[in-house]
């Protein structure tokens, strides 16, 4: 548990600036599919509070939407309500805590056999690729009709490529001005810097400013339980808990820790699935381990776990402020995607890293076979589907090359005999 010393200002800034690089993404969801914005980020803190109680307060971890469970809250959505697609993800957040008693009996070892790091970094990689294309969607402004219309697609990236360098310049020109704290702010002021340069230019709409009111709870909603519903859901599941261990992963990069070993898989996975379990029975969306979060931390340096807590007392506070979640519907698509090329980059390069780190051999033909196939599947599209199970992507990918793994079983990856 954190010590008194780590309830500092300075920690209440880093976790101001988390809770807005939450905003973006976790927002979205609820966007696209219905769900209530306040309900989420309410949802979110709660699920992260949830998620740092059950893995001791050790990992750096900010719980956000997730966005492989979008499809399925469309199609039930649509047909046979929300509520049933929260019922859904109730079970589904069930699921995880199943598969997480099953890994409480597999071995350290054995965890690492079947997640080498030339499975795990190339999974990695794939996070902040596969995020890739949501970055340029927001920065060019595809998500924020009104930018184009007023400045064109032209003044909509210009708008992000300028918030992008201000998050370069703080980072790297304040510490040599004595500025040591603030270079550890990039994210907040580029947004700060950004939206005021949209509110100039007059591309920000207040009018849901002043309808909203200063005070009132999210609108709450409570599941609804059907076997189509839960079939449709349960499987997504399966792909989400595959990126938890390359999320997992990564973070355990950025900050040099091994939070598969300490403090347990199991531990992570029933975290993640109880808090997206009762996110649900609130009337919020699935949560996840946020990549976001992952390449903040890898941007700001900040790596103490205190710090997504606060970020989390924020964002339920401020699901309690109506006017405020107006205000940030408000943010334009190109100031987050200014922001998001700089994060999701982050992420990839982390994979990098960890294979450079694990002096991975891609001479070795089987380790260099893994890796292609693995960028290849994740990358190109390919989908594969049985029954309601529909996997592709990061999911198809990772699952992919665990396989291909144990099937070629490379003796030796820092050697290129196979």
């Amino acid at each position: 548990m954190e010590k008194e010393k780590d309830l500092t200002g300075k920690n209440v800034v880093m976790g101001l600036q988390h809770t807005f690089v939450m905003f973006g993404a976790t927002v979205l969801v609820p966007i696209i599919t219905g769900l209530d914005v306040g309900v989420t980020l309410f949802a979110a803190g709660i699920g992260t509070w949830i998620f740092h109680i059950v893995t001791g307060f050790k990992v750096p971890v900010f719980l956000g939407s997730s966005f492989a469970f979008i499809p399925g809250i469309v199609a039930i959505g649509g047909t046979l309500g929300l509520p049933y697609a929260l019922g859904g993800i109730v079970v589904a957040g069930l699921l995880y805590v199943v598969v997480a008693i099953i890994f409480k009996f597999v071995s350290y070892d054995n965890l690492h056999k079947i997640l080498p790091p030339h499975v795990t970094g190339p999974m990695i990689i794939l996070i902040g690729l596969i995020l890739a294309p949501v970055a340029i969607q927001n920065a060019r402004g595809d998500f924020s009709q009104g930018v184009v219309d007023a400045i064109g697609v032209n003044g909509a990236w210009g708008i992000a490529l300028f918030t992008f360098a201000v998050g370069i310049f703080v980072k790297i020109a304040f510490p040599k001005f004595g500025w040591k704290f603030l270079s550890n702010l990039p994210v907040l002021f580029a947004l700060v810097v950004g939206y005021l340069l949209a509110v100039i230019i007059g591309v920000v709409d207040f009018s849901s400013v002043r309808d909203a009111a200063w005070i009132g709870f999210p609108k709450f909603t409570f599941p609804k339980f059907s076997l189509e519903a839960i079939t449709i859901m349960v499987p997504i599941a399966i792909v989400t808990m595959v990126e938890h261990f390359g999320d997992v992963l990564a973070i355990g990069n950025v900050v040099g820790k091994d939070f598969i070993k300490d403090p347990g898989v199991h531990r992570t996975l029933i975290g993640d699935g109880i808090a997206t379990s009762i996110s649900a029975l609130i009337g919020g969306p699935a949560n996840t381990t946020y990549s976001e979060n992952t390449g903040a931390v890898a941007l700001t340096g900040v790596r103490n776990p205190v710090v997504m807590r606060i970020a989390a007392v924020f964002a339920i506070v401020l699901a309690m402020i109506p006017k405020f979640t107006a205000l940030i519907g408000t943010i334009p698509g190109p100031v987050i995607g200014g922001i998001s090329i700089l994060l999701f980059g982050m992420i990839s390069s982390i994979g990098i890293k960890n294979m450079v780190d694990a002096k991975v051999n891609l001479s070795n033909p089987k380790l260099l076979i893994i890796t292609a196939a693995m960028l290849v599947l994740g990358l190109g599209g390919a989908a594969f589907k049985f029954g309601n199970l529909n996997l592709s992507g990061l999911g198809l990918a990772a699952i992919f090359g665990i396989v291909l793994n144990l099937i070629l079983r490379p003796k030796d990856i820092t050697s290129a005999e196979g």
